[in-house]
């Protein structure tokens, strides 16, 4: 709450209960003028003590098990706000002593009053200030776990790139004397790919029309490192492309794909890629040929599918999203993106 609604609040609740306190002593045989005065005085003294309570609060909040520290505070607040009370109708009633004994007479119970209603203004204002300080520190520990996870995600960024460039610098370098041309198109193909990829790197999510795009450069660049031996198929459905996913996603899938399919073998292989919308998902599978024999020996699916498994967890919060598995002699990587409905 801001101060100066804060402060209209408590004036209102003064105003308030200063006319019901009014009407309940004129009730009781006194003159109007001399009830409200009363009434205004001591619900001023009471609203008064705890705003000033609720300042406090601001600086210091007693935890769950002090609130009993509140009602003393309240307490001892009561019994100042009642002397100032006293001693102030006093001066204002002057030779009234048919007042004055009314005025004695209910003291305790007037202090009573004073003590409940400071002790709920104060109750009042400790909840509002432990809710939002509640509030305060989910709001930070969501901004702290969100910069981490970006953190990590931007790591995981910084990962894939050099993996994948070292790999075609090592080609570009075997075809610098043998095959000039090609080499020339090469580095001017890993231009186009890492251009686009700096263009990207401030989006969390790209529409898959956009991502078979830079996929196709990153394959082009591999067809120039395995020349005929590498081919692709890529299928789709119409409604797939516009589809939503991490930007570069497909890319370490693909280079896993090629690295199982065709490192292990001389023999011509057939990379496909399928997208299609299911249930609200965008589903992208890739297929490559592999031998098991050999991919026994192997540790691991690398660092590529591990990394995909883990953007995916850190941007969704599931484990379920990336899934392989073998039929026959293909090794199909499947990976389900929820779509925003």
């Amino acid at each position: 709450m801001s101060s100066v609604k804060n402060i209209l609040l408590y004036l209102g609740w003064a105003l308030l209960w200063a006319g019901v306190q009014t009407v309940v002593i004129y009730q009781a045989g006194f003159a109007v003028e001399l009830a409200w005065k009363d009434a205004s005085l001591s619900s001023g003294l009471v609203v008064s003590s705890g705003y000033v309570m609720s300042l406090a609060l601001r600086f210091y909040r007693p935890g769950g098990r002090q609130v009993v520290y509140l009602m003393g505070w309240s307490l001892g607040v009561a019994m100042i706000s009642l002397v100032l009370w006293d001693t102030g109708m006093e001066y204002l009633l002057g030779a009234q002593k048919e007042y004055l004994a009314f005025v004695d007479k209910t003291f305790f119970v007037r202090l009573a009053f004073a003590w409940l209603m400071i002790l709920f203004i104060v109750l009042q204002n400790w909840l509002w200030f432990y809710a939002r300080g509640k509030q305060e520190a989910e709001e930070r520990k969501t901004a702290t776990e969100k910069l981490a996870r970006e953190a990590e995600l931007f790591n995981l960024r910084q990962q894939l790139q050099p993996h994948f460039l070292f790999n075609s610098l090592n080609s570009i370098s075997a075809l610098v004397k043998t095959q000039p041309d090609q080499a020339k198109k090469m580095v001017q193909q890993l231009s186009d790919f890492l251009r686009g990829t700096l263009r990207k790197d401030d989006q969390t999510m790209v529409p898959l029309a956009d991502e078979l795009q830079h996929l196709q450069i990153y394959l082009e660049i591999e067809k120039v490192r395995f020349g005929h031996r590498l081919q692709t198929q890529v299928d789709y459905q119409e409604e797939s492309l516009k589809g939503t996913l991490p930007y570069l996603l497909l890319q370490p899938i693909v280079e896993n794909a090629i690295k199982f399919g065709l490192y292990d073998t001389i023999d011509d292989i057939l990379i496909k890629i399928t997208a299609t919308m299911q249930d609200s998902m965008l589903v992208i599978s890739t297929l490559n040929p592999f031998d098991s024999a050999l991919l026994q020996h192997k540790q691991g699916t690398g660092f590529g599918l591990d990394s995909v498994r883990r953007r995916l967890y850190l941007l969704y919060a599931r484990t379920d999203l990336l899934s392989t598995h073998q039929q026959d002699n293909v090794f199909i990587t499947t990976v389900k993106i929820p779509q925003k409905s």
